[in-house]
């Protein structure tokens, strides 16, 4: 969850780690601090609860001394509230060394107790200074951070990344990772460490993921990677696909809105190069076909909202490659015994590929037999080396924490996956197949048509900001976008919403229904046969009579709905598997809109973090 960023080189040591902090500020914002060591010798640190901008204008009033060696953190709170001395750096007892930490570690009150028994005192609440109290107890054996760290380890348990640094050894900057993620960047004169490679990205596109339980030290010309048992690794090296620029604003005024706006090409970069004769051909999947052919099951784990693009991909996936295809909340996947085989197909969704919850899931599927794919949109990351192969999204780094064009992009890379399993399997006749690559190419248009209502959206957004409540309703694929749509409500604008499957209504939940309750419903298309049209303007029609104000998302040409619904709001013409792509973007922009309209942060609403990397 806590963002961490590392430097050795030339540079104002300060300066980098507070660029790179900003860039990871997404992924916890409780508190900031640093820890440079100063061009004097000395280690200085400082820290403040709140947001980066509360520590940089500390910085600013009162500035720290230049030094080309430190480590910077951002953070979510676990141990410890957010205050300033819960927040990280942490130093050893004798104020040598500082170090900063991801994730959380289980044994750390058998650890504490040991050193308060040995006279150590503590000043936080956190599992992080008992790492750095233990560190500076192992340093005190004279062979250096390097080795002091690996004997630390080796006695954590949990999830961790840790980044250290001693004011006796400038010019180093130590880390070692279990379970969380930790990416070296490469430079010339200057090396970097980071949570992602947004950390450095402005300085370098050069990137190496650092594996499980393995620790690295960096200089200004070296960089040195072994295991916890000091055994040497092989690393293998990757660029970073995008640029600094394509994590910064842009002068939009959220990171949200921006992102919104990028979903057209989101799901177009996604698509891009993986349709071949209008066949979609996955190349990363090259070399699986006798297994995708031999599956008889696939298991879709993820959390929030890409467990609904998993629910909305399941639908396409049955129909087109006729494999059941089952969906499940990786936190709950592999504590209920599940039966898996050889010819289970796990696949993963995250977007940051860090996913803890998501990941111990997939070591879980590894270790019973099954197959796994992940798809994912960050290069090098965990789950993504974990898994038997991967498909990656592309939508470019999404900086805001309510995920919205990672989302159509996962959706995307779940239809391309069973279209590429169809063909193997030939559940879909050829001609079929262009049929549905032609719609899928077709989405990002008419995504972009969606974004004309923006200003609509945005003012019925603002006559509904004193809104206590907000209900969802869909059927079929519509039903995973109620969900997701009740989902960023709640991210966002901190009321309460609810998503249900339309069906499900007079099962209990019309009774939620009073005067002027407002309830969005997904109307799927009255062009389709075989679509529930006509059953959901029933439900409109039920709950409209007990007062609730309709807002409808509907295709355009749909007239059934205009006498039931108070607000309509369009999408273009759609096949009904490829809806989802089109009507989550009005729930992303009211949802945006109506927390503005509250006065709150849309890119970092409270108590989140992007990146889940604790269980």
């Amino acid at each position: 969850m806590c963002g961490i960023v590392g430097y050795v080189g030339p540079k104002s040591s300060l300066e980098v780690l507070l660029g790179g902090l900003r860039r990871l500020e997404y992924r916890g914002y409780d508190s900031a601090g640093v820890a440079v060591i100063a061009d004097d010798g000395q280690l200085v640190t400082r820290k403040r609860a709140g947001k980066l901008a509360v520590l940089e204008s500390d910085l600013a009033a009162v500035p720290l001394p230049e030094g080309t060696t430190g480590i910077g953190h951002t953070r979510w709170a676990t141990h410890g509230g957010p205050t300033d001395v819960n927040a990280h750096p942490h130093l050893s007892a004798d104020g040598r060394i500082a170090l900063i930490h991801n994730g959380i570690i289980e044994n750390f009150a058998s650890l504490k107790q040991e050193l308060v028994d040995a006279g150590c005192t503590f000043d936080s609440e956190t599992d992080t200074e008992v790492a750095a109290k233990l560190l500076g107890r192992e340093y005190e054996q004279g062979d250096g951070i390097a080795a002091a760290l690996a004997r630390v380890v080796a006695r954590l348990e949990g999830a961790f990344t840790l980044l250290a640094v001693h004011q006796d050894e400038p010019g180093v900057v130590v880390g070692a990772r279990r379970n969380s993620p930790l990416v070296i960047g490469l430079g010339e004169g200057e090396n970097f460490l980071g949570s992602d490679v947004a950390a450095f990205v402005e300085h370098t596109r050069r990137a190496v993921a650092i594996g499980q339980d393995q620790i690295v030290v960096i200089t200004p010309d070296s960089v040195t990677v072994t295991d916890f048992e000091g055994g040497p690794v092989e690393v293998h090296e990757f660029e970073v696909s995008w640029d600094a620029s394509a994590a910064e604003k842009g002068g939009w005024s959220s990171f949200m809105a921006k992102e919104i706006s990028e979903q057209p090409e989101a799901v177009a970069n996604t698509i891009r190069g993986r349709v071949v004769d209008e066949q979609v051909v996955l190349p990363e999947l090259e070399g699986l076909d006798e297994v995708l052919t031999d599956i008889d099951r696939i298991i879709i784990i993820a959390c929030g909202t890409a467990s609904y693009s998993g629910l909305v991909g399941k639908y396409a996936i049955e129909k087109w490659a006729r494999v059941p295809v089952e969906v499940e909340l990786s936190h709950e996947f592999r504590y209920r015994d599940p039966v898996l085989s050889e010819r289970t197909l796990v696949v993963s969704i995250s977007q940051s590929g860090e996913t803890m919850d998501t990941l111990m899931a997939v070591k879980y599927a590894i270790a019973n037999g099954a197959r796994t794919l992940s798809i994912c949109n960050t290069q090098g990351a965990t789950i993504a080396r974990e898994s038997d192969a991967v498909v990656y999204t592309h939508a470019g780094p999404e900086v805001a924490v309510a995920s919205t064009k990672a989302f159509v992009a996962q959706i995307t890379a779940l239809y391309l996956f069973g279209l590429h399993l169809a063909r193997l399997r030939g559940t879909v006749e050829q001609g079929r197949a262009a049929e549905l690559v032609a719609e899928l190419r077709a989405v990002p248009d008419k995504i972009a048509k969606v974004l004309e209502s923006a200003d609509e959206i945005d003012q019925l957004a603002r006559w509904m900001s004193d809104s206590r409540a907000v209900l969802f309703l869909g059927r079929h694929v519509g039903y995973p976008i109620a969900l997701e749509g009740a989902l960023k409500l709640k991210e966002l604008a901190y009321i309460h919403a609810e998503g249900f499957a339309a069906g499900e209504l007079k099962h209990g939940p019309i009774a939620l229904i009073e005067p002027g309750q407002p309830v969005f419903v997904v109307v799927p298309s009255p062009r389709d046969p075989g679509s529930l049209h006509s059953k959901v303007v029933s439900n409109i029609q039920e709950i409209r009579a007990r007062g609730a104000r309709v807002l409808a998302v509907a295709e355009e040409g749909d007239v059934a709905v205009l006498p039931f619904a108070d607000e309509v709001i369009r999408i273009p013409l759609a096949a009904p598997l490829f809806e989802p792509l089109l009507t989550v973007v009005p729930l992303q922009l009211f949802a945006m809109s109506l927390a503005t309209a509250k006065g709150l942060d849309v890119d970092q609403p409270r108590n989140l973090a992007k990146s889940v990397t604790v269980e």
